[in-house]
């Protein structure tokens, strides 16, 4: 594990005073589990982390968009701190690879699992305030915030995520409202594709799949949004977007 550690210290170019720190941060608890004598779990990290992030976040969005309304503020922090965003934000890192997983969750491909990956991404926020202060944790996160949402460089737009967005767009249009459905639910618990259809009344708008039925049904919003929107559209993340005014 030393040199799973040295590695990942030199991938985010931080090295930790208290070494503890990082290797309770990268230990899921499916491994603490079965070592109960050795590691803690990153379960309370994780919990640090999340209001770290919430403050990193709500910081960069009030600094960089300070015309904003505190709705629009919300819905940036909101869509920068899901669990598929900082998902995202592990992969980009090549966070996977350090993960301590136990038997059975390496098995099922826990390391590929959106829960986990955001898991340990909150865990290394906590641990960096703890091991360097806030920061320390700011540098790490910042670029990547800066790199996802550079897309808004107009300050005259909308923000919102699809399923929200569509249906607002169908009541507007006095339409029914969207009802989704699943079609098809297909695969292993870890790898179970999800195929889902959303309707207004009975008429079809949009069909899409996913790894599970909340991203389905995102993708499925997308693109009877899209649908209706055409290229005023911008994607900003996986569930949400922006659109000028």
């Amino acid at each position: 594990m030393k040199t799973n550690l040295s590695q990942f210290e030199r991938k985010i170019r931080y090295h930790f005073r208290r070494k503890d720190l990082l290797s309770q941060a990268l230990t899921h608890s499916s491994y603490a589990y079965e070592n109960p004598d050795k590691v803690r779990d990153n379960e309370l990290l994780e919990f640090l982390g999340d209001s770290v992030i919430g403050l990193i976040t709500a910081d960069f969005f009030y600094t960089s968009y300070p015309e904003r309304t505190e709705g629009d503020l919300s819905k940036l922090k909101s869509s920068a701190a899901s669990t598929i965003a900082l998902s995202e934000f592990a992969r980009q890192i090549r966070l996977d690879p350090f993960i301590q997983l136990g038997k059975g969750e390496e098995a099922s491909g826990g390391r590929k699992k959106n829960t986990i990956l955001t898991g340990a991404f909150e865990a290394i926020l906590g641990a960096l305030f703890l091991d360097g202060g806030y920061e320390v944790a700011r540098n790490f996160f910042l670029p990547l915030l800066d790199a996802s949402f550079k897309k808004i460089k107009s300050d005259r737009f909308q923000i919102n995520n699809y399923k929200s967005a569509l249906q607002e767009y169908l009541q507007k249009e006095d339409l029914p409202g969207p009802h989704y459905r699943t079609l098809t639910a297909v695969g292993p618990d870890h790898k179970k594709i999800f195929v889902v259809e959303v309707y207004a009344n009975r008429t079809p708008l949009g069909k899409a799949k996913g790894h599970s039925r909340k991203s389905a049904e995102q993708k499925a919003a997308e693109r009877a949004l899209k649908s209706f929107l055409g290229k005023r559209i911008k994607s900003l993340t996986p569930e949400t977007f922006i659109i000028k005014k």
